[in-house]
């Protein structure tokens, strides 16, 4: 048998596991941004837990003053300082969850696979009858 016979099955997997790394990439940033938090290094002492809470209450409380000042001064102004709408007016934007490239990689493998085993028994198969 010479060499070339010997390293095309090599090629071929080599070839095929890079065609399937490139189709699942998508997949693997689809779960990067998974949004859930991860746990820190160090727990919060109740100290700092009580601090953390007194200053967020203290937070939320000169934010809804400031809030409550700006309404007031664009009420004064005839409503102009108001937001026009969208995100802006407080909703939400819409969430992109990315279940269509999760579903486009998975096919993607699974066609590239079923290739491969197609032309690998069609090859299989044409030797055999020579």
């Amino acid at each position: 048998m010479s060499r070339r016979l010997t390293l095309r099955p090599l090629r071929i997997a080599v070839l095929t596991g890079v065609a399937a790394g490139a189709l699942l990439v998508p997949a693997t940033a689809a779960f990067a941004t998974d949004p859930t938090p991860s746990p820190g290094a160090t727990d919060a002492t109740p100290a700092d837990k009580e601090a953390l809470e007194k200053k967020r209450a203290e937070d939320a409380r000169t934010l809804k003053e400031a809030e409550a000042r700006k309404a007031m001064e664009a009420q004064k102004t005839g409503g102009t300082g108001y937001p026009r709408g969208g995100v802006a007016a407080g909703e939400a934007p819409a969430k992109d969850d990315n279940t269509g490239t999760l579903i486009g990689s998975a096919t993607g493998a699974l066609l590239l696979a079923g290739a491969g085993t197609y032309v690998l028994r069609r090859r299989t198969t044409a030797r055999r009858e020579g």
